[in-house]
């Protein structure tokens, strides 16, 4: 039994430790693949095709060809790093790929500054998953992956800022009723 009417189960002790867990190995599994993504965008320039294919990929997820905001700053980024879109998206892959596993490995932890940090992260891209979802859905139909990962992203910064409430106001203690005294 919950020690508030109120509280969520999800918030209790064990439960909420399991989750936070799972957040955290979720958000270190795509930290894995941004890595891998990043690391083939640098160093592969050997192989072409895999390039190609990795280049149409970027381009699609990236959505290039909707937001000229997007395009006109990676090419910006890519004037000041002067080494190609595919790097400029290689050394950003890795430079995300390092704030998730940060996140995950504190939120892992337990530590009270990654789960701010991953609120913060997290929700300042949830506007641009829902515009990524939308285009996606407008060009393709509906379209799963996109969508669960948004409402995943969405689950997590609503469970992470109930987790953070609660611990800001921990549950008062059980206090036995007073008896009142009668003469």
């Amino acid at each position: 039994m919950s020690a508030h009417p109120h509280e969520l189960a999800i918030l209790e002790g064990k439960r909420r430790v399991r989750y936070l867990k799972i957040i955290a190995l979720f958000k270190m599994f795509k930290g894995a693949l941004l890595f891998g993504l990043g690391f083939s965008l640098l160093f592969l320039n050997s192989r072409p095709a895999w390039l190609d294919q990795i280049s149409d990929w970027a381009d699609d997820q990236l959505l290039l060809r909707h937001s000229k905001a997007i395009t006109f700053l990676l090419n910006k980024l890519q004037e000041m790093l002067s080494g190609g879109a595919l790097r400029a998206t290689g050394i950003l892959a890795l430079f995300y790929c390092a704030v998730l596993f940060t996140e995950g490995i504190g939120v892992y932890r337990q530590k009270r500054w990654a789960e701010f940090l991953m609120i913060f992260a997290t929700g300042a891209l949830i506007p641009l998953e829902i515009r990524h979802t939308w285009h996606r859905l407008l060009l393709h139909g509906p379209i799963i992956a996109p969508l669960v990962l948004l409402l995943a992203n969405c689950f997590i910064v609503w469970f992470l800022y109930m987790v953070l409430r609660r611990d800001k106001h921990p549950p008062a203690p059980k206090r036995e009723p007073e008896l009142a005294e009668t003469r």
